[in-house]
């Protein structure tokens, strides 16, 4: 059976906005809530974004049965030491719901403004995500190096996510990962790549224009095209029994977790109708 995640990037939305949409997806029968990191948002620089750990930790505050995470969290913006450290608070004080999505950084313009390293050189990011995978499990005693160990040590297992279809990143899916994201304009390679990631389970990420009972298709597809027309083949648009035969499909080629992002942002009624019609069919 798939996973349902609400995929809420956390820009255009105020923190009690944020909240209640998480609300509402728990209430709906979602599965978790995955946000953003990054320091401006990409191709939208002008928006205000909020920060991805310390509004994870009050969206856990603020949900019983909600699993929380990322898609993904840029492993540049923490030293590995401090992130295990957070990862097992977080984990901690939302009673083992915090999963820890990772990647190597996908905006290379974020990474030279805020003069992080590597900006042009994207080997040595991933080259660096593989070295702080290898901190974050000795942080938790899970490695081989025991003056690493960090306590307290987790007292709930926190899952790993590895988003991207590099080398590294499919490596480290397959040697540590329980979850492997592909990017849903990536979906051709699907089928080539899966065996890459070992046991990982898949994922995927997709945009949604989708059309409620009595709503008006035309409109809510041209709306969607407009705000989010780039992601091409990652943008879908259709009413409840289009959505089931296309995340249908999907589950039948190995995808286990969908992260559903939706192109009216997410509307409390939407996630419902949703859940009602699409989460419950499948």
């Amino acid at each position: 059976m798939a996973e349902w995640f609400l995929f809420l990037p956390q820009l255009r939305l105020g923190i009690d906005a944020v909240v209640a949409r998480a609300v509402a997806a728990e209430s709906a029968g979602f599965d978790g809530i995955a946000f953003i990191d990054h320091l401006e948002p990409p191709a939208a620089v002008d928006q205000p974004i909020w920060e991805a750990m310390t509004l994870a930790t009050w969206v856990a505050a603020h949900t019983e049965r909600l699993r929380i995470g990322h898609l993904v969290l840029c492993d540049a913006f923490r030293h590995p030491a401090v992130l295990a450290k957070q990862a097992v608070t977080l984990a901690e004080v939302s009673g083992g719901r915090f999963e820890l999505g990772l990647g190597s950084g996908s905006w290379p313009d974020e990474f030279t403004r805020f003069g992080l390293p590597d900006a042009d050189d994207a080997k040595a990011r991933a080259a660096r995500l593989a070295r702080d995978v290898t901190t974050i499990r000795d942080c938790w005693g899970l490695g081989s190096d025991t003056a690493m160990i960090q306590k307290p040590l987790p007292t709930h297992r926190i899952p790993l996510l590895f988003g991207g279809t590099g080398k590294t990143t499919l490596a480290l899916a397959r040697d540590y990962g329980d979850w492997w994201n592909i990017p849903s304009h990536q979906l051709d390679r699907l089928d080539a790549l899966m065996p890459r990631v070992g046991d990982a389970r898949v994922s995927m990420q997709q945009m949604v224009g989708f059309v409620g009972d009595g709503a008006d298709e035309a409109e809510i597809a041209t709306t969607s095209k407009r705000r989010f027309g780039y992601l091409g083949s990652g943008l879908v648009c259709g009413d409840a029994a289009a959505m089931i035969e296309h995340f249908g499909a999907l589950a039948d080629r190995g995808v286990q977790r969908f992260y559903v992002w939706f192109a009216d942002f997410a509307a409390p009624d939407t996630l419902h109708a949703f859940a009602d019609t699409v989460i419950t069919a499948l």
